[in-house]
């Protein structure tokens, strides 16, 4: 099941998945309270939350009209593989298409997830470039226009 949750139900996949383990209360983004952001959540059939993200208004300075930016994408290392995070992502580009009429969503993403994000149509607008976290990441981006 997929449902809006709140910042602090992020932090414990941020900080196991993304963060290597850092204190979840360290593994805030400055715009998770941002009135214009909004978190998902996977829950599977047992009820424990799986996948999450983060979306927030940002448009990309290389891109026109109105961008929204994935930020904080995690799914636990038990579930992945088996769709969660897909279904995740789909739902939040419905939300963003229908109920917030954005033109396109972007990321920074890392190099383990291009294929990922390749999959389900994203394109990329960088070469590749090192970023906070450790390995090679790019920025890539789905228009819906």
């Amino acid at each position: 099941m997929i449902r809006f949750i709140k910042t602090e139900e992020t932090l414990p996949l941020r900080s196991e998945v993304l963060q290597q383990g850092k204190a979840p209360a360290l593994c805030e983004n400055p715009e998770d309270s941002k009135p214009d952001s909004f978190h998902l959540g996977y829950f599977d059939e047992t009820g424990a939350l799986v996948s999450v993200l983060t979306i927030h208004q940002t448009n990309h300075p290389k891109l026109p009209h109105t961008g929204y930016r994935l930020r904080g994408m995690a799914t636990a290392p038990d579930a992945r593989n088996k769709g969660f995070g897909k279904e995740l992502l789909l739902a939040a580009i419905e939300h963003i298409k229908t109920q917030l009429h954005g033109d396109y969503l972007w990321c920074i993403a890392r190099e383990v997830a291009y294929p990922f994000y390749d999959k389900l149509g994203f394109e990329s607008m960088s070469d590749e470039f090192t970023y906070k976290d450790p390995g090679m990441h790019k920025e890539m981006y789905l228009p819906f226009y």
